[in-house]
């Protein structure tokens, strides 16, 4: 009995104690807008509380934008306003929660008259919090970007205009400047960007060059995509992932030019760079439909000096390839190696 009074008095504080939580948090009264709340959070410079009303708000929070407000402010207090916003997020956590309010930050900005830089200071925030921008907002970045691009404006210059308010350009930001860029079949300026941020102070990396050869692979744009795989590898000593060798292994089979995949399969092995068993696998494929049999025999014995053993069918295919075209002698080499390995 003592016990059971024991767990009702602990559970009657626990209670006490989520109720008094949940009336400190902010919430919206019927006769406010979801608008008229977070303005009234801004202008008392409780920006912490954003955040929670848009979190508890049953109203949708992007039509209308609950920033909207800051249309009638002038640019450069905008711009302030924003920032204070940004920099007082930047404690809470978990760092996801204000994910709601980067998304309608950064939707309000790009839709406004002058929205670089501060949109990519939105970004790069809402990425080192761990979230990612809406889908749509690939567009809508795009679109912007393009329209400071006409205006004859390198690509470091616009880059390093966030300067200008207090941050600084990273390969995050550039990064997901080049994912939108090539989700809107804008591969020639996300190519002018990634070999333009370098001059901004951002060094491209894997996920640089991984989504603009990605982008080139998808359109069998292969030239450009082996061109670029052996800048990164020979100039600039980066490994490409496998899922990158993956893809233009994958686009030269679709395009049938094995010669240049057996080549750049090669390339990699002498510049020390790990290729997987997919890309291998790809190659002798490809190789095997265009019935290129010494070629594949050429691939396979590549093979399995890195240990991979190919599937029994491609084996066998390898090996009838051969003495159909009259290298038995080859043929009896590459069935050795694979009894070798087998044993």
């Amino acid at each position: 009995m003592v016990i059971g009074a024991a767990n009702i008095c602990k559970s009657l504080v626990i209670f006490r104690h989520c109720l008094h939580h949940f009336s400190t948090l902010p919430l919206v009264s019927s006769s406010q807008t979801l608008e008229q709340a977070v303005k009234a959070a801004v202008v008392s410079k409780d920006y912490k509380q954003i955040p929670e009303l848009l979190i508890s708000s049953k109203e949708p929070c992007q039509n209308p934008n609950p920033f909207s407000f800051l249309s009638t402010v002038p640019q450069s207090r905008r711009i302030q306003i924003i920032d204070d916003i940004l920099q007082s997020f930047i404690p809470l956590r978990p760092r996801s929660r204000p994910k709601i309010a980067y998304a309608c930050l950064l939707s309000y900005t790009l839709q406004s008259p002058c929205p670089l830089p501060i949109a990519l200071a939105i970004i790069q925030r809402t990425l080192r919090s761990g979230c990612i921008p809406a889908p749509q907002m690939h567009l809508f970045l795009s679109c912007v970007w393009m329209k400071h691009r006409c205006q004859s404006r390198s690509v470091s210059d616009i880059l390093l205009e966030m300067q200008s308010i207090g941050y600084r350009p990273d390969c995050g930001t550039c990064n997901y400047l080049i994912s939108s860029l090539c989700a809107v079949d804008q591969l020639a300026e996300a190519v002018k960007v990634l070999k333009g941020m370098g001059r901004a102070g951002c060094i491209p990396d894997l996920e640089s060059y991984g989504t603009v050869i990605g982008a080139m692979s998808t359109i069998r744009k292969t030239a450009d995509a082996v061109e670029m795989m052996k800048e990164m590898v020979a100039k600039v000593g980066l490994m490409p992932r496998q899922g990158t060798i993956v893809k233009v292994a994958a686009a030269l089979r679709a395009n049938r030019e094995m010669w240049t995949a057996v080549e750049l399969i090669e390339f990699l092995e002498r510049e020390s760079c790990p290729v997987g068993f997919e890309s291998y696998e790809a190659v002798v494929d490809g190789c095997l439909e265009r019935r290129e049999y010494i070629l594949a025999a050429k691939v396979v014995m590549g093979m399995t000096k890195k240990g991979f053993i190919p599937y029994i069918r491609v084996r066998q295919k390898v090996v009838e390839g051969l003495a159909s075209v009259g290298e038995e002698k080859l043929a009896c080499v590459v069935r050795q190696r694979f009894v070798e390995l087998r044993s």
